[in-house]
């Protein structure tokens, strides 16, 4: 029987900082020197007069190395705050991939009717290839690419993880 401490658990965790030179270094740099993964990362200034921005952050560990990240991260200056959206309550959690196609005859069909089940845009197309544009959870966006291998997938860029929690609440 596994021991649920030891479980590797997926968190998403947003951090407000002040946006200046060196900020996503040292979060980096935090994650990096102690063997923590980042599964996706993503930075947006967010407030231009106080001059802040948000870094999310997808990662995984086990709960107590997830407990230490987010210690270890509230320590760095200049952090204002740090809030692990997994579990301070409901959250909106969306990404965005480009996915490029190319193909002709059937397979070309396939793709397109794929793409309308997964509500996929075509943003750009030619007689051999499409490019479509996607929103949604990550998991969803790996659906749609693994149905597109076998129908000659070219390329994919992902933006990464951007979260929210719902409520009147800000970060």
């Amino acid at each position: 029987m596994a021991n649920k401490s030891k479980e590797i658990e997926k968190r998403t965790i947003a951090v407000l900082v002040d946006n200046e030179p060196g900020v996503l270094a040292r979060v980096i740099g935090l994650f990096s020197g102690r063997g923590y993964n980042i599964e996706s990362l993503t930075v947006t200034e967010v407030d231009p007069l106080e001059k802040r921005s948000r870094i999310t952050v997808v990662t995984s560990g086990t709960p107590q190395i997830l407990e230490q990240i987010k210690a270890q991260l509230d320590r760095l200056v200049p952090i204002q705050r740090v809030s692990d959206l997994s579990l301070e309550g409901p959250s909106v959690e969306r990404e965005l991939a480009l996915v490029k196609v190319a193909g002709a005859g059937e397979k070309r069909v396939e793709s397109l009717r794929i793409a309308d089940i997964f509500r996929a845009s075509v943003v750009d197309s030619s007689h051999d290839h499409f490019v479509f544009e996607m929103t949604g959870k990550s998991e969803k966006l790996d659906v749609f690419i693994d149905l597109m291998q076998p129908l000659g997938l070219v390329d994919v860029s992902r933006t990464g993880v951007v979260a929210i929690s719902r409520g009147p609440q800000g970060l």
